[in-house]
């Protein structure tokens, strides 16, 4: 416990600098603007944002692109309950009860109660981050190159389990990232492979370049297809402050959706859409009445907001510690270390405290600022909402090709991307997932490495991936999940998951 709180006092110190806390609040802002704004979602922005960090202190330029992530989550509940589009995707369900609640004329409970259920989440789930850290840790210290590559293993099964649609286009998905990953030159003999003679392809394709073009490029192309017609609540927002009833009504579904989002934020492929739908499914089955749901009920606001939170920074659990993304926005996050040359990991705590703990404090801070920021500025956002988008994707546009160019003074980087951008929509439109194809391609490496790491171990002998029992164990669980996930009722039970109501 002591050491605990040394190391809290280390992280707020780190946190609490100028630098840092303004970078915090950029990105708290920065997150709930593109929350608020509908087709800007924070895959797209940190992609984005990825070749800004450049010039950064790797420490703020984390804790900045850690706020945009969960500060996006606070933003999107208020274009869901004034305008009825999600923001973001995991805003999606707060749609249902919160417009019917807008419509009413309690816009403002509403709001509030998002607010405050997103705050207390995210205070829950950074406490249990840094619970979770050390231990985690030094059990991760004691992983070879076979249990390391059987983990990843088992986090591209479960971000196939836990997409959505089809299981065989998840695994398709996670294919092509691992060939993507694959081309440039080979780890151990340095020849050239999948580069087809191209010498831009030499060094294999960069992580901006597909990160951008299928989720920068590609949300533009998607979002200028959408009509532009909102339904914004023309009413004044008033009444901030919620009803006795209301937060006695809210306390529990506030409490209950923390813990789901907690524990969904920390499996890999989870992350905070899905703890958002499996928040709100659990409420409506549990309540005395469920047709109130879809009508304006607050639990329905109140479940799904702080699930999202809280596993949007529980998430962060397995990347500091393992060194594993466990959804896409993660995987970006490991570009942004790679890019500083942090290699994520268990050896971060110990070789880079400043940065493990300073993230963490930083989570507080920035959870206190989003309360800050979102509630009085609500009258901003409502006039933010009216900007039409065709006016907004130009800008979008030319910074994206900006920032792909920067990185490497490259016209082809910039190509590339736009071609990256077409194949995600194409993607998209086909029902395809993009999210595990950037799993695949940001642990394509990683897992290589270990792999003939642990076979070079064990003299050519493949067993030694089911002999040694960690690495057994985690790649029978994996088998086992990949075969429930195949068999059809439990795909029919898949795919209910993600309809609404």
């Amino acid at each position: 416990m002591t050491e605990l709180l040394q190391n809290l006092a280390l992280g707020f110190g780190v946190a609490f600098s100028p630098v840092n806390i303004l970078l915090c609040m950029i990105g708290a802002l920065v997150g709930t603007l593109i929350g608020v704004l509908p087709g800007v979602g924070p895959l797209a922005t940190i992609a984005m944002l990825l070749p800004i960090t450049f010039g950064l202190p790797p420490v703020g330029a984390l804790i900045m692109l850690a706020g945009i992530y969960y500060g996006a989550q606070y933003g999107g509940s208020t274009t869901s309950i004034l305008v009825n589009i999600p923001g973001e995707a995991s805003s999606v369900v707060t749609t249902l009860d919160g417009h019917q609640m807008a419509r009413q004329g309690r816009a403002g409970p509403a709001l509030a109660i998002a607010a405050l259920g997103s705050f207390f989440a995210g205070c829950v789930s950074t406490v249990m981050v840094a619970a979770l850290g050390a231990p985690l840790t030094s059990i991760a210290l004691a992983f070879g190159p076979a249990e390391y590559f059987s983990l990843m293993v088992l986090g591209l099964v479960f971000a196939v389990v836990l997409a959505k649609g089809s299981v065989l286009k998840a695994i398709a998905m996670i294919m092509l990232g691992l060939l993507l990953s694959m081309i440039g030159s080979d780890i151990e003999t340095g020849q050239s492979r999948m580069g087809f003679n191209i010498p831009e392809l030499a060094d294999g394709i960069g992580f901006v370049v597909v990160a951008m073009g299928m989720f920068g490029f590609g949300e533009i192309m998607r979002n200028l297809e959408q009509s532009d017609t909102r339904d914004v609540v023309k009413a004044k927002v008033t009444g901030l402050m919620p009803t006795w009833p209301d937060l006695k009504a809210s306390a529990g579904p506030i409490g209950r959706g923390t813990a789901l989002g907690s524990i969904l934020g920390i499996l890999p492929g989870g992350g905070a859409v899905i703890a958002a739908f499996a928040a709100y499914t659990f409420e409506k089955k549990i309540a005395k009445d469920p047709s109130r749901f879809g009508r304006g009920a607050i639990e329905g606001v109140a479940a799904p907001e702080s699930a999202n939170n809280a596993a949007a920074q529980t998430s962060f659990i397995p990347l500091l510690t393992l060194g594993i993304p466990p959804n896409a926005v993660m995987a970006l996050m490991v570009g942004a270390m790679t890019i500083h040359g942090i290699i994520p990991g268990p050896q971060v705590m110990l070789k880079q405290p400043d940065l493990f703990w300073g993230m963490i404090a930083s989570m507080w801070i920035g959870n206190l600022m989003l309360i800050v920021i979102n509630l009085p500025m609500i009258g901003f956002w409502v006039r933010l909402l009216r900007v039409p988008y065709r006016m907004l994707f130009p800008a979008i546009l030319i910074f994206c090709c900006i920032g792909v160019y920067s990185i490497n003074n490259s016209p082809t980087d910039v190509i590339m991307t736009a071609a990256f951008g077409l194949v995600g929509y194409w993607l998209v439109k086909h029902d395809f997932e993009p999210a595990p194809m950037l799993l695949g391609f940001v642990l394509g490496p990683l897992m290589e490495e270990n792999l003939r790491r642990a076979i070079l171990i064990a003299r050519g002998d493949p067993m030694t991936f089911f002999t040694r029992p960690i690495s057994g164990g985690l790649l029978a669980v994996a088998i086992l999940l990949l075969v429930i996930a195949i068999l059809p009722m439990i795909r029919t039970r898949r795919e209910e998951v993600f309809v609404e109501d």
